[in-house]
């Protein structure tokens, strides 16, 4: 078989994915031709891609070619593969070439761009939300998802045409997207260019007509709803009648916490911080707070919870910090352990232990450990060559080593690991080393050192693997680093070092060296919970009864999944191991990388000083999760989304709704009379909630943090539609209508409260508080929305949540924790001297303006009420200054009418 394919063609892009996936079931030859070649003698037209078979015969449409492969591969047809195949010809294309058009061929940007496939988009989402399935026809990729892939890939590589609130949708082609075929299909057609591979192509079509008459600029109505069944409204109105009744008792509280059988038992680390440095946002994000969010939705869920960290204190990195400070290791230690607690405790992260790993427990369990692995077999010892420095008269441990990397050419690479290009590096593989303490060149020597022997231990590990990794929420990205080490082919791992601060090895001729801090540093949450309770082998030597969910940066993977699960297999003691390795990507600092020594980026201790209450850090943190991919901190967002979902969102409906109580039912909530419409409104919302605990129970934090805007934009539309500020003045159906409205969106607002809690607990529980919501309701979510706050009850002082965030004040920070910048006065004389924000910032704030225009245009076209459109017009205007400040302009002066 032959397959031609053609450079900027997008329908190339499915077909050499479906190749990739077909590759050892058949011979295909891939030919690159141009655009205009004619391949089939038999068209009147060139085109391409085309697979002309072994008999000589063509297939000439990318669907066709597509299925023949999927065909080889073994894959059975079914109706709805079928049928999203006929929903992408008919639906999908259209729209989606329209998009393609304006964006490459007319340089137009945003909603202009998105506008004309957005419902093509939300669709996609909501098939995937309701069918809680990772792929289009169910649990196993499918054609219909390398079709639509392909077809998608062109526009939605790009960030900014991959709508946030998507999550289905995001998760869908992220998943796709960092697979080996279509990563291969991607480079082959668009060579690295993105989009504008496809100018050449999109310049010859014709110019597209929007789709239905509708201009191209065209915002969508309010939230797309999905379809509602008779059966799911009837459903969510009978959870709802049965309100606080339906919840189940609370679980008694155990100190210490203990697996119960026939329960959930749920066991939570955070991946063990550095004992020597202060943790910034990116530290944050990676680690304490996503599971801090999981062990607080865990609990919600009524699951038997232990969440537990500590600091990472042993190894060369305590060494050298304490060498830096001119103190002793232990000094070193005790100073960051209480700054590492009270960062975490000012986030109100809520563990259950905050431990140490420079105990006594530690020495017993790793060495136990080890004493096992040596019984069976598991430990070689080796010479190795290892780098001396003569001017400090030691053999220089890897943390001690700086130098260029080998594989990437990055200069300040560690002797262990490559911060750039995340690689495990054996210190003399270094180009140009240096010693960290002296700045000398080490030389290499020989010495003796213990080394695990993982390549004996690698069929038991990949049978663990074959038995976890299936049905498991392991993230992609930790799947693919495990896979890779595997199929490389697993090497002895060297598990000392020659320092002094460490765990001792408790071996003849190895007195003077100390285990390597990745063998015993993962040993670490097994010692911290021995300190928390002497039964913590009911933790850690229980697998049947115990889910493990670890939660790490990438960069630690390894270590959790290869090294830990390899060392507990060989010691044979019944080692409770991870079910769950969740790892995040990384999280950049505006356009570059957090550095403590240029005063980049803003640390853990730092975040106190700037004003911002810590809720609005975890919120924004977890809003830019480095889900599936790299993410970057950016102060113009921060503003945005504070402003945006906190303020004119989130704490405009809680606000509003608590207010109405207050103001027209004299703080009780009212006697509610539900219409089929508000019946439908308790459906959606049901939906969306059972949407935000399929996402956390899969561990995608900030997916589900989408659910909870999306419910609060849905109490939004709905109080603007039923407006019961006028209906209060009007007869008594009208009041009796703005009853119903006001009670039932005071009871989403306290079912928001709750959602809310693993995100934003101070502000959860502020909620909570001004609403006097029942405690039972305040500590279980179940999986349908209850009315919790019943006719006669009677609520709080109501006041707001959110401060607005001033550009000035942003502005100010971004300068200050800017590095070079942050050395310039506080106060600048010259005020009207402003930064220009990143290019994606100001694109953000446009479509922001866009979007709010469009409001506003609409509101007017409707003659709606004056008061409602002035609010509207203020949103506006503040929107028109924030990107005036952010594109260097200085802000317009605000127009009136001239006095005739």
């Amino acid at each position: 078989m032959r397959l031609f394919v053609s450079e900027g063609v997008p329908g190339c892009l499915p077909v050499l994915a479906a190749a990739g996936r077909a590759r050892g079931r058949a011979e295909v030859l891939i030919s690159t031709v141009g655009p205009e070649d004619c391949v089939v003698p038999f068209l009147t037209r060139p085109k391409v891609p085309v697979l002309q078979l072994d008999s000589g015969n063509y297939l000439f449409s990318t669907s066709a070619i597509c299925r023949y492969f999927f065909l080889l591969s073994g894959w059975e047809q079914d109706d709805l593969t079928n049928q999203w195949l006929e929903w992408e010809a008919t639906e999908l294309q259209p729209a989606l070439s329209a998009a393609l058009y304006y964006l490459v061929v007319q340089g137009k940007k945003g909603e202009d761009v998105l506008g004309s496939v957005r419902r093509a988009l939300t669709h996609i989402d909501h098939s995937l939300s309701r069918q809680n399935c990772p792929f289009l026809a169910g649990e196993t990729e499918s054609l219909a998802d390398i079709v639509l892939w392909g077809a998608l890939y062109p526009l939605l590589q790009d960030p900014a045409y991959l709508p946030e609130e998507l999550s289905a949708l995001h998760s869908w082609f992220q998943t796709l997207s960092t697979q080996e075929p279509c990563q291969r299909a991607a480079e082959t057609v668009l060579k690295q260019q993105g989009v504008l591979a496809l100018r050449p192509y999109l310049q010859k079509q014709p110019q597209p007509s929007p789709p239905e008459g509708r201009a191209v600029t065209n915002e969508p109505e309010e939230e797309e709803l999905a379809t509602l069944s008779e059966e799911e409204i009837a459903m969510a109105v009978t959870a709802w009648e049965k309100g606080l009744e339906s919840l189940p008792p609370l679980r008694p509280q155990q100190n210490p916490v203990l697996p119960v059988a026939g329960e959930r038992n749920v066991l939570i680390t955070s991946a063990l911080p550095y004992v020597n440095n202060v943790p910034h946002l990116g530290n944050i994000i990676g680690c304490v707070l996503s599971a801090d969010v999981f062990a607080r939705y865990s609990r919600l869920r009524q699951w038997n919870t232990l969440y537990l960290c500590g600091t990472d204190e042993y190894g060369t990195a305590t060494e050298t910090k304490a060498l830096e400070e001119g103190l002793t290791p232990q000094e070193i230690c005790d100073k960051y352990h209480i700054i590492h607690a009270d960062i975490y405790r000012w986030f109100n992260i809520s563990f259950d232990i905050f431990g140490r790993t420079t105990t006594p427990q530690q020495t017993k369990i790793t060495q136990d450990i080890f004493q096992r692995l040596l019984k069976r077999g598991f430990v070689l010892q080796d010479t190795v060559e290892q780098l001396r420095c003569e001017h400090c008269a030691r053999f220089l441990a890897d943390r001690f080593v700086e130098g260029v990397c080998p594989f990437c050419g990055y200069e300040e690479a560690r002797g262990d690991q490559c911060d750039k290009c995340g690689k495990l590096i054996n210190a003399v593989e270094l180009k140009k080393p240096q010693c960290k303490v002296c700045r000398s060149c080490p030389v290499v020597q020989s010495t003796q050192h213990l080394f695990l022997d993982l390549p004996k231990l690698e069929k038991r590990l990949e049978e663990w693997l074959g038995r976890t990794l299936p049905g498991s929420d392991w993230t992609p990205n930790a799947r693919f680093i495990t896979l890779s080490w595997l199929r490389d082919g697993l090497k002895p791992r060297c598990i000392t070092r020659d320092l002094k601060w460490g765990t001792p090895v408790p071996l003849e001729g190895f007195e003077d060296k100390v285990f390597y801090v990745w063998f015993d540093a993962t040993i670490g949450y097994l010692s911290i919970t021995a300190n928390y309770t002497d039964q913590w082998e009911r933790w850690w030597k229980n697998p049947e009864q115990v889910d493990l969910y670890q939660f790490m940066a990438k960069d630690n993977v390894p270590f959790h999944s290869l090294v830990f699960p390899c060392s507990a297999l060989g010691a044979e003691d019944n080692y409770t191991l991870v079910s769950h390795l969740i790892a995040t990507e990384y999280l950049n600092y505006e356009d570059g990388k957090f550095s403590k020594s240029r005063g980049v980026g803003v640390f853990g201790d730092m975040a106190q000083d700037t004003g911002i209450p810590a809720d609005i850090w975890r919120f924004y943190l977890l809003y830019i999760r480095p889900e599936g991919q790299d993410s970057a901190f950016s102060w113009m967002d921060l503003l945005l989304k504070n402003n945006s979902e906190l303020l004119n969102n989130l704490g405009n409906f809680i606000n509003r709704a608590g207010m109405f109580v207050s103001k027209f039912f004299g703080g009780y909530v009212p006697e509610m009379v539900l219409t089929p419409d508000d019946q439908r409104l308790l459906a959606h919302v049901t939906l969306e909630l059972q949407h935000y605990h399929q996402l956390l129970e899969k561990v995608r934090i900030r997916d589900a943090l989408r659910s909870i805007l999306t419910i609060s934009r849905h109490g939004n539309q709905y109080i603007q539609v039923n407006e019961p500020w006028k209906r209060i003045k009007g007869s008594e159906a009208d009041r009796q209508r703005a009853g119903t409205v006001t009670g039932l969106a005071v009871n989403i607002a306290a079912l928001l409260s709750v959602m809310l809690q693993p995100y934003m607990p101070t502000v959860s529980a502020t909620i909570q508080a001004q609403l006097q919501l029942p405690p039972p309701a305040c500590s279980i979510l179940l999986t349908n929305f209850l009315c919790t706050l019943p006719a006669g009850h009677q609520i709080g002082t109501v006041s707001p949540l959110f401060q607005k965030l001033e550009n000035d004040q942003i502005e100010s920070l971004r300068q200050r924790f800017g590095g070079g910048q942050a050395k310039t006065s506080p106060k600048p004389a010259v005020v009207e001297t402003v930064t220009t924000a990143r290019p994606q910032q100001i694109q953000a704030l446009m479509d922001e303006v866009t979007k709010q225009g469009n409001i506003v245009r609409e509101l007017k076209a409707q003659k709606a009420d004056k008061n409602e459109v002035a609010a509207e017009v203020v949103k506006l205007l503040d929107l028109k200054k924030q990107l005036a400040v952010a594109e260097g302009k200085p802000p317009e002066a605000p127009k009136g009418k001239k006095k005739k």
